[in-house]
C-alpha cells in the first residue's frame, strides 16, 4: 500500500472508531494526550503519527495500534469493497449495519450523518430550508465522497436513495446492495421506540401513507443483490444473513431473498 493510501486508511479508521465510541475529536485528543489539531490531521489522512502517538491514539480509542493498521477481512479475501444497506426508516439499517460491520471488521458509515456533517444542518433543517432536490444533491455528493475513499465499509443509505435513479445506479455499480425488508408495523414501531414520535404527530393517516410509500418503493428496493427480512429473522439472524449475502454478493439483475 502506498504511504498516502496507508495514512488515509489510518485516518478513516481513527475517525470511525472515534464515532463508534461516541467521542468528540477534542475528547479523543485529551484521552491520547495529543493536540486536537494533530488528531484532526491524522483523521484527514495528512498526519504521520510516530509509533508512540499511534499507540496513544489506539489507547484513547480502546483498541490497539495493530487493529488500526490491520487489513479488513473482506479486503483481504478479495471480496466486494462496499456493502450498502437499503430500506425505509425502521428497517434496521443502523442496528444490523453496526453489527455486520463488527463481524466483517469494517467501518460503519451512515450516509445521512455524512450529509449533516457536510452542510452543518440536521436533515430536518435541510428539508425545511432547502427542500428535497437540495437534499438529493447533497446525498449524491456524499455518496461520491464515500466512493472516493476507496476503502471497504458498511454503508447505511437513506430510505429514499433508491428513488434517485442516477444515485442508486451509481451505488449499484460500486457496492453489494442488501434490502432490509420489514413489515410496515415494524418500521413504525422501531422508529417510535427510538424516541421519535413525529410519524404520528398531527397525521392520522401516517400509517396508511407509510404503507403506500413502502409499496411504491418495493420494486426499486427489490433491485438489490439480496433481500433480508428483518421482521421474520430478528436482529441477530438478519445480521448473519447480511454478512453471508455480502460474502456471496448476490446475483445482479434479481434480488436473492433470505
Amino acid at each position: 500500500m502506498e504511504r498516502a493510501d496507508l495514512l488515509a486508511e489510518l485516518g478513516h479508521r481513527v475517525r470511525e472508531r472515534r464515532t463508534e465510541r461516541g467521542l468528540t475529536l477534542r475528547e479523543l485528543a485529551t484521552r491520547a494526550g495529543l493536540s486536537p489539531r494533530f488528531v484532526a490531521e491524522v483523521e484527514a489522512g495528512r498526519g504521520n503519527p510516530s509509533v508512540a502517538s499511534l499507540a496513544a491514539l489506539a489507547e484513547g480509542l480502546e483498541t490497539s495500534a495493530a487493529a488500526l493498521l490491520s487489513t479488513p477481512a473482506a479486503a483481504a479475501a478479495g471480496g466486494p469493497r462496499l456493502l450498502a444497506l437499503l430500506g425505509l426508516r425502521g428497517a434496521g439499517k443502523s442496528s444490523v449495519g453496526r453489527r455486520a460491520a463488527r463481524q466483517l471488521r469494517l467501518p460503519f458509515v451512515e450516509l445521512d450523518r455524512r450529509i449533516e456533517e457536510a452542510c452543518g444542518l440536521t436533515l430536518d433543517e435541510v428539508f425545511a430550508l432547502h427542500g428535497e432536490p437540495y437534499y438529493r444533491r447533497l446525498e449524491r455528493e456524499a455518496l461520491e465522497a464515500v466512493l472516493r475513499e476507496k476503502r471497504p465499509l458498511v454503508l447505511a443509505t437513506g430510505g429514499g436513495l433508491v428513488a434517485a435513479a442516477d444515485t442508486f445506479g451509481r451505488l449499484r455499480e460500486r457496492a453489494a446492495t442488501v434490502w432490509l425488508r420489514a413489515r410496515p408495523e415494524d418500521h413504525w414501531n422501531r422508529v417510535v421506540q427510538q424516541g421519535d414520535r413525529r410519524p404520528m404527530a398531527d397525521h392520522p393517516e401516517a400509517m396508511a401513507e407509510l404503507r403506500r410509500l413502502l409499496a411504491a418503493r418495493e420494486p426499486l428496493y427489490a433491485l438489490a443483490d439480496a433481500v433480508v427480512d428483518t421482521s421474520r429473522l430478528g436482529l441477530e439472524a438478519a445480521t448473519r444473513a447480511v454478512v453471508q449475502a455480502f460474502s456471496r454478493k448476490g446475483a445482479r439483475g434479481g434480488a436473492e431473498a433470505v
